[in-house]
């Protein structure tokens, strides 16, 4: 049997005339008003998901996804559903900037998460994988760019606040940069420090196959599965490494590792998450993440396995299915 992974790697979007509406968005209750308010956050495979609202309508299951450089996306089913006017077009690419897909941008008059209400939300319309369960929509990095936004994996809770964070001396809290509106982080293995997309709505800890040729690891890297992009499918290989990886403060021991051939950073993802708190300040670019043991353990992803001999059936347009 083989594991199928449809999401690895973060989503960007490119669209030049879309950046102004974008920076218009409101919500009802800006960032300056509100205290914490929060909501239950279901994890599948790891992944976190919360219910929403759309133009007062639902409750409807959407994924949070730090690994998306947008606001939004909804599936075609629900876009139909709630009858989302077409505003434009928006051009989709993942981190190997190979391919991409131009998809139809539609309009949510209201989006509601956790008490707060987003106003003229502009999302992509596109198909979301079932692996993790029913998934109507995707809440993007970008979305909350005015608030604090938590992501408490230990007690499964979302919150949105206003504040802001401090600098810690890099212990628990470090600065990240955001080219496509995805934060990346410094991490270090050994000697070696690499740039990391802290990614929600992807998997474990993925190297690129560069960095991971650097490295040692307990044996030689070996099949783990299949991995798709928005341009492509490759194979995973994944091993344990012989080092320890360094997060802040915290320490990885030998973590177990997927390695693509497919993308330039590597993915802290949603299982890396689990025993964390995460605070994410887009306007100062500091993100917190605290947890109450230092010492942790990184396992094989958690996440549907396919079996080779099984039944096949006819996918959404493979070639399109989002990953990050």
């Amino acid at each position: 049997m083989s594991r199928f992974f449809p999401r690895i790697c973060a989503i960007v979007i490119t669209a030049g005339f879309i950046a102004a509406a974008l920076a218009a968005q409101t919500a009802s209750k800006t960032a300056s008003q509100i205290v914490p308010l929060s909501t239950p956050m279901e994890l599948t495979h790891d992944k976190p998901f919360v219910m929403v609202s759309v133009n007062g309508k639902g409750p409807f299951r959407f994924v949070i996804d730090t690994g998306t450089g947008a606001e939004a996306f909804v599936t075609g089913e629900l876009a139909d559903e709630l009858g989302l006017p077409v505003t434009g077009y928006v051009h989709l690419s993942d981190a190997s900037k190979q391919g991409g897909q131009r998809v139809p941008l539609v309009m949510i008059q209201s989006l509601e998460v956790a008490g707060v209400v987003f106003r003229d939300v502009k999302a992509a319309r596109h198909s979301l994988s079932d692996a993790d369960g029913v998934c109507d929509g995707l809440l993007g990095f970008e979305l909350f760019r005015d608030y604090l936004l938590t992501l408490d994996y230990p007690n499964h809770r979302m919150a949105l606040s206003s504040g802001s964070l401090e600098p810690d001396g890099e212990r628990s809290v470090l600065p990240f940069r955001m080219p496509d509106g995805i934060p990346i982080v410094p991490l270090h293995i050994g000697s070696l420090q690499i740039d990391a997309q802290i990614d929600s709505g992807g998997t474990g800890l993925s190297l690129p196959e560069k960095i991971a040729s650097h490295l040692n690891f307990d044996n030689a890297p070996s099949l783990f599965g299949i991995g798709q992009s928005l341009s492509s499918r490759f194979e995973l290989k994944a091993a344990r490494l012989t080092s320890d990886l360094h997060f802040g403060n915290y320490i990885f021991l030998r973590p177990f590792v997927e390695i693509n051939p497919a993308f330039p950073l590597a993915n802290f993802g949603s299982s890396a998450m689990q025993n964390f708190t995460f605070t994410f300040d887009q306007k100062d670019a500091l993100v917190r993440f605290e947890s109450s043991q230092q010492i942790q353990h990184l396992s094989p992803t958690p996440t549907p396995v396919r079996m080779e001999m099984a039944p096949t059936y006819k996918p959404v347009d493979t070639s399109l299915v989002p990953v990050g």
